[in-house]
């Protein structure tokens, strides 16, 4: 989730809808401009224990954070109303390193020009992570759902905006809380150059969602036993908010947009304005209020341009549209799948004979077809039906194809001659053996580990 940094008490008031627009449009930018950012999350344990650590105990947290400035890295710092100042973000070259709601680290990468050196960042700071846990006592899981936690056993880390959350969450859905306090993901940032390529990407981003979700499912345990899915991250999301998740049907709608993206953020429930250092409880409250004057918590005051960046940052569908394009179905995973996420969505979106393909692939689909995709994945992953005959795990194989033809379309070469395709390979063997992560663990799980969950730790940490 996103970290703010700095207080825009001075940034410009919004006078209109145009005004809303702006970010979106501010995002275009020419091919030769086009970056990837990626992010993933991962869990933090205690070696000795497997507990989660808190964020204040010794070797905790805060003390990992802390570390990270021997690399470089600078502290984010928030205080608490009590007056209490906390570092809860960690920014450097590499991007910024913060918490997410119990304690996960996130790294939300650099816009970087390819794969290759999305992965090097990757690696470094796995590498800085680990040389703090070998001194601390601490281990780091790539998993999209702690696999043996309780709500209860889980630490909640002192950030503002998340107390808001957590105390909304459970009047919206049954599983918002299991999404902040439970889950991992990686996500990655895309760039469009114009209103209609925007549309295009986020339409094909949405369609093939539940295949990314499928080909990374990794979430098949809770509380040290099955839980009958293979991503149960992503079922955790079809009854968190529904205000704020989902597919998405009015963008493949005629004349989708960026205005049509505004007009949904608005009718999406505030969560917080941040002002003076401080996060203001505004859950539930209108942000089209907000804009004559009339929110409740700042009667009078109309919102700034931060305010509106702010309000982006708390929908949560599939594919997210802020200034740039975030693709969000993937669970949490190794290193190997940290570089594959971007490898699959880059070779499909950047390069225009392979987005045509894809959508070619798509276009045809009706919205319950897409629907009944995303609903049924997170339990039947690679096996799920789709539109028009056969399975995910056959389509897989025709996606990942045009994705390999657009990364090689790309020809972003590393020191050794060799272009992004090499990172698809464990999407490939995923569609050869059919089966996905989660299917693997199951498999350990009722095979060698005789039922010993215990076991995930030595097999999925970094």
């Amino acid at each position: 989730m996103s970290t703010r940094n700095i207080s825009h008490s001075d940034d410009p008031f919004i006078e209109s809808k145009a005004d809303l627009i702006q970010p979106m449009a501010n995002g275009e930018k020419p091919i030769e401009r086009w970056k990837i950012g990626t992010e993933h999350e991962k869990f933090v344990y205690c070696r000795e224990t497997f507990k989660a650590p808190s964020y204040d105990e010794e070797g905790g947290i805060r003390d990992m954070l802390i570390a990270l400035g021997e690399f470089g890295w600078k502290p984010v710092e928030e205080t608490a109303p009590d007056g209490t100042v906390n570092i809860i973000a960690m920014s450097g070259s590499d991007g910024t390193v913060s918490l997410e709601p119990a304690g996960q680290l996130e790294l939300s990468g650099a816009p970087l020009d390819n794969i290759h050196e999305t992965c090097a960042e990757t690696g470094r700071h796995l590498a800085q992570v680990k040389a703090i846990g070998a001194k601390t006592g601490k281990g780091f899981l790539g998993m999209g759902l702690w696999p043996d936690k309780k709500r209860e056993e889980l630490p909640i880390m002192p950030k503002g905006r998340y107390k808001i959350m957590l105390n909304h969450m459970p009047r919206v859905g049954s599983m918002g809380l299991d999404m902040m306090l439970r889950t991992c993901t990686i996500q990655v940032n895309l760039d469009y150059s114009s209103e209609a390529d925007m549309a295009k990407k986020f339409r094909v981003g949405l369609a093939l969602q539940p295949l990314a979700t499928a080909l990374f499912a990794n979430s098949p345990f809770l509380e040290g036993q099955p839980n009958g899915f293979t991503s149960y991250r992503s079922h955790i999301w079809s009854d968190t908010d529904p205000h704020r998740t989902g597919m998405l049907p009015f963008v493949f709608e005629d004349g989708f947009g960026y205005e049509r993206y505004v007009d949904y953020m608005l009718d999406v429930p505030m969560y917080f304005v941040y002002r003076n250092g401080q996060y203001i409880d505004a859950a539930g409250l209108s942000f089209r209020d907000f804009m004559d004057g009339k929110l409740s918590v700042l009667p009078g005051e109309k919102p700034r341009q931060s305010d509106w960046t702010d309000h982006l940052s708390t929908a949560f569908p599939e594919v997210r549209l802020k200034s740039f394009l975030e693709m969000r179905g993937a669970d949490g995973g190794p290193w190997n799948r940290i570089c594959a996420l971007p490898a699959f969505w880059v070779g499909l979106l950047y390069d225009g004979a392979a987005l045509d393909a894809a959508w070619d692939l798509v276009k045809n689909w009706s919205m319950e077809e897409r629907e009944n995709l995303r609903n049924n994945v997170p339990k039947m992953g690679l096996t799920t039906p789709v539109p028009g005959g056969g399975t995910l795990r056959e389509l897989g194989a025709v996606v990942i194809k045009i994705a390999a033809m657009g990364l090689a379309n790309r020809n972003r070469l590393n020191s050794s001659g060799d272009h992004e395709g090499g990172f698809l390979d464990p999407l490939r063997e995923v569609i050869a053996t059919g089966k996905t992560p989660a299917d693997q663990l199951l498999q350990r799980f009722h095979g060698q580990w005789h039922g010993d969950i215990s076991h995930i730790y030595d097999e999925m940490s970094f």
